[in-house]
């Protein structure tokens, strides 16, 4: 069943591309006004999530315009380095971005979130793993993830937040074969759709009993362990 958002307004942070994006479609396509934040080019406002005046000019155009806001999604997140290559003010920009922002637009749209609104922030599984010299990332995604938590309970009763935890998701809807898609109990790589879907799930009433949670959806890939020999991998010398 599709789910129907005619008439809601929704905001999506990076939408403009990748997973963001795919968001953005399905629900426009589901009957939704979606307003887009993001650094690149797109149809509603082009600006900065680690700069203030730019959330504030957001809220204000989104608010001016239609009056109140029923989902947010806090999906926008720029990569960055760490220990080798992510000084102070990078390390800062990323957290900026990944959980000032979410943390500033809720705050800024309180007042106009409709009855039964929903807060979805995209997280990723590197929440609770990591590769190397990803610091400034992993940090953002957990603290992301947190915070979603932490604002369910003070809006309770307000504004339902959840969080989702993306495992690899490609952003191009390549298919994958051997050891990349054996990896996956789900047996391949996850792509936006998979992402969207689970968006769109959570904005809506059947996920009305839903709050302060956070689904991972990465194909099973962060419960699989993998050795030697296992899903077509091989241990290189």
């Amino acid at each position: 069943m599709t789910e129907s958002f005619q008439g809601k307004i929704v905001v999506v942070t990076g939408g403009a591309h990748g997973i963001g994006k795919t968001i953005c479609s399905e629900f426009e396509k589901a009957g939704a006004s979606v307003c887009i934040f993001d650094l690149l080019e797109n149809p509603y406002f082009q600006g900065d999530l680690a700069k203030e005046q730019d959330l504030v000019r957001f809220s204000q155009k989104v608010i001016a315009q239609y009056g109140h806001v029923d989902v947010l999604v806090n999906n926008a997140m720029k990569s960055m380095g760490g220990l080798s290559s992510c000084g102070f003010d990078d390390f800062n920009y990323a957290l900026k971005v990944g959980v000032t922002a979410p943390y500033m637009l809720t705050r800024l749209f309180l007042p106009a979130f409709s009855p039964g609104a929903s807060i979805i922030n995209i997280s990723s599984s590197r929440d609770r793993m990591s590769q190397p010299d990803t610091e400034s990332y992993t940090a953002a995604k957990g603290g992301i993830a947190a915070l979603t938590h932490a604002l369910a309970v003070s809006l309770s009763g307000k504004v339902r937040v959840n969080s989702i935890s993306p495992g690899w998701i490609d952003t191009d809807f390549r298919e994958y074969s051997g050891p990349d898609a054996a990896q996956h109990p789900a047996g391949r790589v996850g792509n936006p759709l998979d992402i969207a879907n689970a968006v769109l799930f959570l904005a809506s009433d059947r996920a009305g009993f839903i709050t302060g949670e956070n689904l991972c959806i990465d194909g099973g890939m962060t419960h699989q362990m993998i050795y030697h020999g296992d899903c077509g991998w091989s241990l290189q010398d």
